[in-house]
């Protein structure tokens, strides 16, 4: 006995399969109905100048490079706030270790890693601003970022003072 020829058999679970006589599907299309816009298109390389090579035909394009920030500024701004965040453990624990005897050995220990943490704040900073400050040349990266800067260096002194005047109550207190 023969069956008649009736439609393939379809999973009752997931999406149905391709027809094999539907149009193809649209670009960056989903099964689930949604499609994705089209990437964006590469908007930043713009060309600068374009140099002809001499004896041929053909040409050298110089692309315009974005400004990015500096890597020694951002970490100098870091430093910075690390020498601050260490101010604070060298006044708490030069006023809670005073009575016990062991607080100026302990905030002296914090004082010298926020000293440490203003040299790297201060150096980084100046090396940010050199770099910051150089002549543009086309063709190489121009680097931003002088407030970043600054603001690293004044927070790596302040820091350092703070953690001085800080060992200086808390020695004050445990000598009294």
């Amino acid at each position: 006995m023969t069956y008649p020829p009736g439609p393939p058999y379809q999973p009752s679970f997931g999406p149905p399969p391709p027809s094999p006589y539907s149009a193809p599907p649209a670009p960056y299309a989903s099964p689930y109905g949604y499609v994705q816009p089209p990437p964006p298109a590469a908007t930043s390389w713009q060309p600068e100048r374009v140099d002809q090579v001499t004896g041929t035909g053909f040409g050298l394009v110089h692309l315009q490079v974005p400004p990015i920030t500096s890597g020694a500024a951002i970490g100098s701004l870091v430093a910075g706030i690390g020498a601050i965040l260490v101010s604070f453990a060298v006044l708490c624990f030069g006023l809670t270790g005073a009575e016990e005897g062991w607080g100026g050995w302990t905030g002296g220990a914090f004082t010298l890693l926020s000293v440490m943490a203003c040299a790297g704040a201060v150096t980084l900073g100046v090396v940010a601003r050199r770099q910051i400050g150089r002549p543009l040349v086309p063709g190489r990266v121009r680097f931003t970022g002088r407030g970043l800067s600054t603001a690293g260096i004044v927070c790596g002194i302040t820091g350092a003072a703070l953690s001085v005047l800080a060992l200086g109550l808390g020695l004050a207190v445990q000598l009294s």
